[in-house]
């Protein structure tokens, strides 16, 4: 059986060779938020702006929602720390571990659950989990705890970040998208930046794992590297 250092260096490679393919190839970033009847509606009401405006180039064709929360244009410095707790320290974030209490399904969007992190690690869950995806618009926290359950790693992040910034964290995800979403942060952590993953073990119930950061520095991007290679595909209920 492979060492643990050693699942961690084949993680990084393949994740270094998920990068140049990205690289090579013509990007199509789908993003999550804004259902397809909204988007449809806009579509159609711009349209209906530039005929009754008498016609014009009509702009960009871009729809503002699309670049207000996750904009484009960001660069993110080249991985330099490959070690979690080192990368972590360099930037100034916390590690914790909570012990899940629960793997129970809900039923009901609108119960409310008390969860033993913010944001939350583990716990009881929405029965559909949130698909994998750059979100402009929070997906309900029981669907995300569900995605971590399969396996996912959350990065959430506060919408009050400058807009630069917001562009380096959808470059950031834009990197590496393999079991991944990226969502503003609606649980009223004190984290400016935050990533969470559900490990399996111990078993039956496994551990949350959280990544906070109260500040926003360069140093980030490595720390949300390192957690993503240590913790993604862990998750008690392993789904593809």
């Amino acid at each position: 059986m492979a060492s643990r250092k050693e699942q961690k260096e084949q993680l990084r490679r393949e994740r270094e060779e998920r990068e140049v393919a990205a690289k090579a190839a013509e990007r199509r970033r789908r993003t999550i938020g804004i259902g397809a009847a909204a988007v449809l509606v806009i579509a159609v009401a711009a349209v209906l702006v530039v005929v009754l405006a008498g016609g014009g180039d009509g702009g960009d064709g871009k729809a503002n929602g699309a670049s207000d929360v996750l904009p484009s244009g960001g660069k993110v410095p080249d991985p330099k720390v490959t070690d979690l707790e080192e990368a972590a320290e360099a930037a100034g974030c916390e590690l914790k571990g909570f012990k899940a209490k629960s793997r129970d399904h809900s039923e009901d969007l609108a119960e409310q659950i008390q969860y033993e992190s913010t944001p939350p690690t583990s716990g009881r869950h929405f029965v559909e989990a949130a698909e994998d995806g750059a979100y402009e618009e929070a997906p309900d926290v029981k669907q995300l705890v569900h995605s971590l359950e399969h396996g996912r790693v959350v990065v959430w992040f506060k919408k009050t970040l400058p807009k630069e910034q917001r562009a380096q964290l959808n470059a950031l995800f834009d990197e590496d998208t393999f079991q991944m979403l990226i969502t503003p942060d609606e649980t009223g952590s004190a984290y400016a930046v935050a990533v969470t993953a559900w490990n399996a073990d111990p078993m039956p119930l496994g551990t949350g794992r959280l990544l906070g950061c109260k500040r926003f520095s360069p140093a980030v991007f490595d720390a949300v590297r390192t957690f993503k290679d240590e913790h993604r595909s862990n998750g008690p209920e392993p789904v593809p």
